[in-house]
Formats: C-alpha cells, structure tokens, sequence
C-alpha cells in the first residue's frame, strides 16, 4: 500500500502554483517516466521523449521548485540525474471543482493520462511482438468497456475498491520473479441522460 511518503495530495486553495506547474505535457511526462522507469538524467529522457536536452532539463527544474522532482544519486560527478519524490500525485474532487484554474487543470491530466494509455498500449503491442513479454501477458491484459447505472455514492465506493484492490495485489506480487510493470488505467465518466423527444414532437 502507498503510505503518505509516496503520495502527495493537492491542495487547490494553496498549492495553485504547484497545480499550474502540472499544467504542461511534457512536464506531466518526465514526472510520469520518471515514476514509471526510475531516476534518468535530461539527456537520458530527451532521448525517450524526442525533445532536446535543454527543454527536458529547463521543465525538471520547474518540477524540482514545486518538490514533483528531486535530484537522484549520481553514478559519476558528471552527471545529474533525477527522481520523482512521490509515485502519486491526488486532490479532493470536490475542492478542485471550486475554481476555474483548479478545474482547468484536472481536465488537462486527464487528457494527459489519455495520451499516457495509447503510449503504453503501443509499448505493450512493440514488448508482444518482439517477445519482450511472452503470450501469459497477452491473455492476461485488456481494455474493458462497462456502462453501468450507478449512484454517486457507489462510484466512489467502486474507484477506492479498484484502487485498494490493486495496491494489495501489487504487495502480493512484490516478491515473485514473474512481475512486470503494469499501467492500471481506471475512467469513471458520468454522462447525463440524453432528453427524449416528446411523442410527436420534431425530430
């Protein structure tokens, strides 16, 4: 289970700037590789992200003055690596909804994490089709698509019973040689009732 060291909650009333840090893709994206791959210097993540090294280390040093990136153990005196300080980054709902910049902003991270899937869709589709990851992987991953009729009260309830469940099988796991980095992407996205017609009326 993550403890509070490796989460960091937002707080939209004081950490406005923090949130517009956030507010760029590429920052959103050195943060999540950074999260995904582990510590890497400028150049290294230039390299990933097809960016120049200049525009990779100006943008950590943005995450670094809001505490999102924190300098790593260097391997030689030459080089400068970086880490992510947390490996979750969270907010209350409810309190972000109560400013347009606060709002501006979750709508921006979620498209981010949109982009985010089909990245890691094409990466798992190049692992499976080089043999980086045998056909056990295959059959085990998927992308499902449910529409169900629920309250809000039991959407919240299904999101933290997902998060939780998902957390405990990751600790299960921890220790077993077969593990490979997963990306869990979850979307629970209300959509209200398209108004009927009434009978006779104009199409």
């Amino acid at each position: 289970m993550l403890d509070d060291g490796q989460r960091r909650t937002l707080d939209p009333e004081h950490d406005t700037a923090a949130f517009k840090a956030l507010t760029h893709p590429l920052r959103i994206r050195l943060l999540g590789l950074l999260r995904q791959d582990g510590p890497a210097t400028a150049s290294e993540l230039a390299a990933r992200t097809g960016e120049s090294s200049g525009s990779t280390s100006y943008h950590l040093r943005v995450l670094a003055k809001y505490a999102f990136v924190a300098e790593a153990e260097h391997r030689d005196a030459r080089e400068r690596r970086w880490r992510a300080v947390h490996l979750l980054t969270s907010w209350d709902a409810r309190a972000v909804s109560a400013t347009p910049e606060s709002r501006a902003f979750v709508e921006f991270s979620r498209r981010q994490q949109i982009d985010h899937l089909a990245r890691s869709l094409d990466r798992h589709e190049e692992d499976v089709a080089t043999g980086r990851l045998d056909g056990t992987w295959s059959a085990a991953a998927g992308i499902d698509d449910l529409v169900l009729r629920l309250t809000p009260d039991s959407l919240a309830e299904l999101r933290r019973l997902v998060h939780r469940r998902a957390l405990e099988l990751a600790d299960r796991d921890q220790a077993d040689p077969r593990t490979e980095q997963v990306v869990l992407v979850t979307a629970a996205i209300p959509l209200a009732a398209i108004p009927q017609a009434a009978p006779g009326g104009a199409a």
